[in-house]
């Protein structure tokens, strides 16, 4: 069957689609009427007078930079963007860390490969929320796959819970295989080496 050309008026309808639909997200971004309502979200009674006190999510997170998965918001940016400033430690003596060092991860299958960013997660967690209970600080050390994140393990501790969720396969899934040309591991800078990023013991 011969396959059909694409012509001017197609390309320019397409564009305008395209167009329409980045629009469309940017409007988003700033209607509260996106965000389901306490009183019908099935978690809150509706009947309680109390319920007047809260805040609802659309007044809260509608200035915030948007996204069209989990609770529509991208909190990274909100952070980069200094809309959001979270408290960083509890008690003034606790050194705070941002490591900036990326992961790839190989063992993915058909899958593109995992880019794990630490500087990301580091803005938020400490590194002991995840080392070395969770992950092991050593590459391939950890045997992590799919079917026990979808279990909750993992990277499924936090997303689909408190991050974005695990439906969401391309932010993880980011480096095409064919595209990447370095060693798997830990992505060290010039001068870099692994004693630059050992975890310390955590307190008891």
């Amino acid at each position: 069957m011969p396959t059909k050309a694409i012509t001017k008026p197609n390309v320019i309808s397409i564009t305008l689609f395209l167009l329409l639909c980045f629009v469309s997200v940017s409007v988003l971004a700033a209607d509260p009427s996106k965000w389901q309502r306490l009183e019908d979200d099935g978690l809150h009674d509706p009947s309680n007078d109390a319920l007047d006190e809260l805040q609802q999510p659309g007044d809260a997170l509608s200035g915030l930079p948007y996204d069209y998965a989990g609770n529509r918001v991208n909190w990274i940016k909100a952070l980069q963007d200094g809309l959001i400033a979270p408290r960083t430690n509890l008690f003034p003596d606790t050194s705070i860390r941002v490591i900036d060092l990326d992961i790839i991860m190989n063992n993915t299958g058909e899958m593109h490969l995992v880019r794990f960013p630490h500087r990301q997660h580091t803005e938020w967690l400490d590194c002991n929320n995840c080392h070395n209970k969770i992950f092991i600080d050593k590459v391939d050390a950890t045997p992590v796959n799919m079917f026990s994140i979808l279990q909750g393990e993992y990277c499924g501790r936090c997303h689909g819970a408190v991050s974005f969720p695990l439906t969401e396969c391309n932010r993880c899934h980011s480096v095409p295989r064919n595209s990447f040309k370095g060693q798997f591991g830990a992505q060290y800078k010039e001068g870099e080496s692994r004693e630059d990023f050992k975890v310390e013991a955590p307190l008891e």
